[in-house]
């Protein structure tokens, strides 16, 4: 289980939010809402270790995330605004670096598959600086298809995905849920996900 007590987060001298907190538990989807500027991709950040937060603790099992890092990082698989993509590397090498980094070994046909999954295999062995934006946020996606992790975070998934990769994308968050994974996730799209439980959370600018 995720769960977040008093979140509050800062940026500069602005508050974003304060007294945030919720509880995610297996098989679960949360949809972090709110108007641009309200800190939604603070808090994505935030639950991932990634920022400190002003107020509040997030625990993972009911132990604090700083208590036990290397655990809960194991657990997690963050995508943010940020493709997290090198471009000189290609998307295969992209991949299976990833994976690496994750604690995953990945051969070159487990990345193909996963590129294949979300229609990017025709890409694998070019380089991502080359790559429409729409092609590297599915290359970036297609970590999703590798991930291990019980926990997803993603920070606006559907952006620059046309209609066919939006649908195989959603296909693939709701089978992570059927497994007993737990996903949060920011979007502007109006995208059917099913999950075993759906809560949102709306952050206020």
């Amino acid at each position: 289980m995720l769960m977040a007590q008093g979140l509050a987060c800062l940026r500069g001298d602005r508050l974003l939010f304060k007294n945030v907190g919720f509880e995610l538990s297996a098989g679960g989807l949360m949809y972090v809402l709110g108007e641009n500027g309200s800190g939604k991709s603070s808090l994505l950040r935030l639950l991932c270790g990634l920022l400190t937060p002003e107020e509040g603790t997030v625990f993972w099992h009911g132990q604090a995330i700083k208590q036990n890092a290397e655990i809960y990082q194991s657990n997690l698989t963050y995508i943010g605004h940020l493709n997290g993509l090198k471009d000189d590397l290609t998307a295969l090498e992209n991949l299976q670096i990833s994976a690496r980094l994750a604690g995953n070994e990945v051969n070159q046909e487990e990345a193909l598959n996963s590129l294949a999954a979300i229609g990017i295999a025709r890409c694998a062995n070019l380089p991502v600086g080359v790559l429409s934006q729409g092609q590297k946020r599915r290359v970036a996606l297609a970590r999703l298809w590798l991930s291990r992790s019980k926990l997803w975070v993603l920070d606006e998934p559907f952006a620059a995905l046309d209609t066919a990769s939006v649908e195989v994308l959603a296909a693939r968050l709701s089978e992570h849920m059927s497994n007993g994974g737990m996903t949060i996730i920011t979007t502007h799209q109006d995208v059917v996900i099913n999950a075993q439980s759906t809560q949102t959370l709306r952050l206020s600018a």
